[in-house]
Formats: structure tokens, sequence, C-alpha cells
């Protein structure tokens, strides 16, 4: 397999870049799972109930060993869950499990976690690319440099910006892979990662690593099958509300109306992607598609703008507007296309791209106007993204709120979606915040981009999961 960079640490206590996810994903287990719908599903927990709102009681699967025979008790939850909270492991993942208190482990099978105040996403904390669960008495630095979990598959090697090596665990306690030995080859290079593929040098390219032109491309070669499926990651256009012009939500809208997305999606990504009204994906379960919807409509735009206060001069310009992004193509490519929709309505556009640590810097210090980032797969599929993102107590650089928006009414909904464990009633209270996410424009959403992958044809029972995580690599197998 092919992939972009290096893990940075596959301790899965430390390690947040993709690669560590991913590929710690497949060497340890997590207490819980997603499944397609980001519901939460037994895995190493068996099942688990609530004492009252902030106590939680999980009860393990007996049987379980991790890949030095040693067998996985609550202990080693415990102990996982303590490095984080005690400060013994440096983590950006501490922060996530802040309102834990007390874990104790009264026997092997019985974990009882205590809160500070009810937390709706612990569960989520305690999933896949979120927790993996460490052999009691685990230092950072050993693990680091020899993984020991309880996964599908063992550690064998890390040769950093080269490859990684996975071996199987033919003593899984769920169903073995099929596949005996994994390599993870370094490929920086996607033009690279694509020749790899034609030469039969690699079996498989990383999800998304290979970009909608060389797909097309690659779709030619009968050696090769391109798999297509829905993603989660959302190219979105963020405003700051602080702009004495967009802070107008006449003039948000306004620009909702005058943006035509579809020709935008299929000319610079090739089609593959979907239209997004939401930052979270169609398929979640706390998704609201029944939200206001912007049609392109270059005369709804100006009407708006009009009544906004802002008609046009004698060039035919309302008033100019500066849009950062950084040197990445794609986000360019998109600013120029939007240069010229939005001339269309009167507003002169003015582009600036910077390499992406000057312009990260930017939008966290909110020195812009208007900017284009993504979320990639991971981060939107839960709905404490709405916290970390719109709410008023999550200004930079607290947390992601770049937009400064500030509405008492979506404080007050998040507030009580992360204190309640009722699905249905955070269902009801994170959809009210998407309806009005949809009239006041912080964000101008754009697309979920498709999940693409290319394969030799030599692999078989290929399902790529809407995460676009490796665990895929559990299930294929290889034509004889």
């Amino acid at each position: 397999m092919v992939i972009e960079q290096s893990p940075s640490n596959l301790d899965p206590r430390v390690g947040t870049d993709s690669q560590s996810e991913r590929i710690a994903g497949l060497i340890f287990d997590s207490l819980v799972r997603k499944d397609d719908h980001f519901n939460l599903q037994p895995w190493v927990a068996e099942k688990w109930e609530m004492r009252d709102p902030q106590t939680y009681v999980f009860t393990l699967r007996q049987g379980i060993h991790f890949h030095d025979g040693r067998p996985l008790t609550s202990r080693d939850v415990k102990w996982t869950l303590d490095s984080l909270t005690n400060g013994s492991v440096v983590s950006l993942r501490a922060a996530a499990y802040r309102h834990v208190i007390k874990v104790e482990a009264p026997d092997d099978a019985t974990l009882i976690v205590h809160l500070s105040e009810p937390d709706a996403t612990l569960l989520w904390n305690l999933s896949d690319g979120a927790f993996g669960i460490v052999p009691y008495g685990s230092g950072g630095k050993e693990l680091s440099r020899k993984p020991i979990g309880s996964g599908p598959f063992k550690f064998v090697q890390l040769d950093p910006d080269n490859q990684v090596l996975l071996d199987r665990n033919d003593n899984f306690w769920a169903t073995p892979p099929k596949i005996a030995h994994v390599r993870f080859n370094i490929v920086p290079d996607a033009t690279t990662r694509a020749l790899e593929l034609r030469k039969g040098s690699a079996d498989i390219a990383a999800t998304n690593s290979i970009s909608a032109d060389l797909v097309k491309t690659l779709r030619r070669d009968q050696k090769l099958e391109v798999l297509q499926q829905p993603g989660t990651s959302l190219v979105y256009v963020a405003f700051n509300l602080r702009d004495p012009i967009l802070k107008d939500v006449r003039v948000r809208q306004a620009l909702a109306y005058a943006v035509d997305r579809q020709p935008m999606l299929t000319a610079l990504v090739g089609g593959f992607g979907r239209l997004a009204d939401s930052v979270l994906p169609p398929q979640h379960w706390a998704y609201n598609g029944n939200v206001a919807h912007y049609e392109h409509s270059v005369e709804k735009a100006n009407a708006l703008l009009d009544q906004a206060g802002f008609p046009r001069g004698q060039d035919g310009t309302r008033f100019h507007l500066t849009m950062k992004t950084s040197t990445e193509e794609a986000s360019r490519l998109i600013a120029a296309v939007l240069q010229q929709q939005l001339r269309q309505v009167g507003i002169a556009l003015d582009l600036r791209s910077f390499e992406f640590a000057t312009f990260y810097s930017d939008i966290i210090k909110g020195e812009f106007q208007m900017y284009s980032l993504r979320w990639v797969a991971g981060s939107n599929q839960d709905p404490d993204i709405f916290e970390y993102v719109f709410h008023s107590s999550s200004f930079p650089p607290k947390r992601a709120n770049r937009s400064y928006y500030s509405n008492p009414r979506v404080d007050q909904l998040i507030d009580a979606g992360r204190h309640t464990v009722d699905q249905a009633e955070r269902k009801r209270l994170y959809g009210e915040v998407q309806e009005i996410l949809a009239r006041d424009l912080p964000y101008l959403d754009f697309w979920y981009m498709d999940n693409l992958t290319v394969h030799t044809n030599r692999l078989r029972d290929l399902k790529i999961g809407v995460a676009a995580n490796y665990d895929f690599l559990a299930e294929v197998a290889l034509a004889r």
C-alpha cells in the first residue's frame, strides 16, 4: 500500500496525524466502535450502562490478548485513560477526557468511569480513531518504538520516510485478517504513487491520495480498478463576521446565492463529490437536510445586496472583498472561480495566496475576510464539532470558531446536546443547530468529497468505510 507520509507516532494516545491514527487502528483495539452511520457499537466493551449521568460502567469481553500474549483486562483500559488524564503522557488528546475524574477497575471485566459533569462525547472519545488500549505499564517512548496492541495486525518495523511493516495477528479475538503481511510504502508524490500502481509494485493507494485527474487516467488501465464511494471530508468557505461588510447576514446570503457550486464541483474535482448544506455528512445520525438551501440565483443575490445598502458604483462594483488561500492548487482554483462568479453581482474578490503556515497563522489570528479550507474525514463525524467551530466560547486560539460567530440560541442548543445522552434528543437539538447555521451562514458549505480508492484487480472483498481509514485491510483478500 502506498501512502503519503510516515506516521508521526504509533502510540494511539499520542499520534494525531491521519497516518498515525489509521495504522495504529490496525495495531490497537478501541473500547467501542463506530458503524457507517457513526453510531457506537460494542467492541472490546461488549456492553455498557450508565449508573447515573456521570458514571459509566463497561463490561469487557474475555479472552482478548495483546500481541505479546498478556490478557487484556480492565486494568489496561484504566492505565490507558489514567495516562491521558494524569499527564504522564503528553498528548493533544488529553483535553477530550477533561471531565474524567476517576477510573476504577474492580475486576478484570469491569471498568467504571466517573465524570465531573455529564458528557455525551465520552463514548465517541473511546472509539476507533480516537482511542487505543495499551498494555498496563506502557510508557510513551517505549510504545512509540515498539507498539504492542491487541488488534488484527502486529507491528514489525517502522523505517521513517520509507516503510511500515505489519504482520497478521493469527490470534486476533475477532476474525483474523486474510492477508499475512502489509507493507506501507511512503511515497509523498501523487504521480509516483500512480506509477507504482501501474507497475504493479503496489496493490493499493491510500484513499483520496491520488488527484481526480490522475484517477481518470488510471481508470483506463485494465489492471487497475477505482472504488468510488460517498465520503465525509467537507470543502467550505468561511466568513469573518467581525468584518463591517460580512457581519450583515444579507450579504452572506447574497454570496450563497451568487455562488454556483455544481459546475465548480464538476470542473474542479471531476464531479467526485456531493453538494453540502451542513458540516455533518448525510450518513450521520444527527444530519438534518431540511435546512435553508441557496440555489444559484443572481437575481436574489442582487436584491439582497441592494437591501443591505450596497448599490453598484459607476463601474458596476458594489464593494471589494479579499479571500485568502494556501498555495495548494485546489484552494486557488476554488478562489479563482469564486472571483468570476461574484463579479456578476458586483463584488470584486481580491485573491491572496500564501504558504500554508503563513495562511493558517492569519486564519487563527482572524486576519481575513474570507478563506477556504476543508474538514477532513474524522473531524466532522462527531456532533461535538458544533461546539468546536460555532460556540461563542470557541474563538481562537482556544478552539476553531474562526468566523467569530456568536448566537446565544446556538450556544444553548450545543450545551444541551453535550449534556444529554438521549440520541433522539441530541438529534433534535443538533437539527435545530443546523437550521440556524444554514440561515446565519458563518460558513458556506461547498461539497463533501467522494472517497476514491485505486487498487490492482488482484484485491478481493475490498470495502472502504466512510471514514476512509485502513480497517478494510483486516478483511481484504488477494486473488491467487
